[in-house]
């Protein structure tokens, strides 16, 4: 799901930006940005509400198509890409 405010790879909801919130950009192997029909658009109010997010649902992501995941603070890139894919 993406909102017109947002590319199409921006996990974002119908509030519009704000300089406070927190949302993450999905990526391919490659780092282009991806979409995730199956996994509605969020935007957080803190990076532990992002992150915890993230937690819950990156299985569905990476069945969706993204491999990996960057988080911002409004256009402030904090960190990523950070992969999707499991560790050995």
């Amino acid at each position: 799901m993406t909102n017109s405010l947002e590319p199409s790879g921006h996990f974002s909801s119908d509030s519009g930006p704000t300089a406070s919130s927190w949302w993450w950009r999905l990526e391919d192997s490659a780092g282009g940005e991806v979409s995730v029909a199956e996994v509605p658009a969020q935007r957080f109010p803190s990076q532990s509400d992002a992150e915890s997010w993230v937690g819950e649902v990156w299985r569905e992501l990476l069945d969706g198509g993204a491999d990996a995941v960057t988080l911002f603070e409004g256009d402030r890139k904090v960190y990523g890409p950070m992969s999707l894919h499991p560790t050995s």
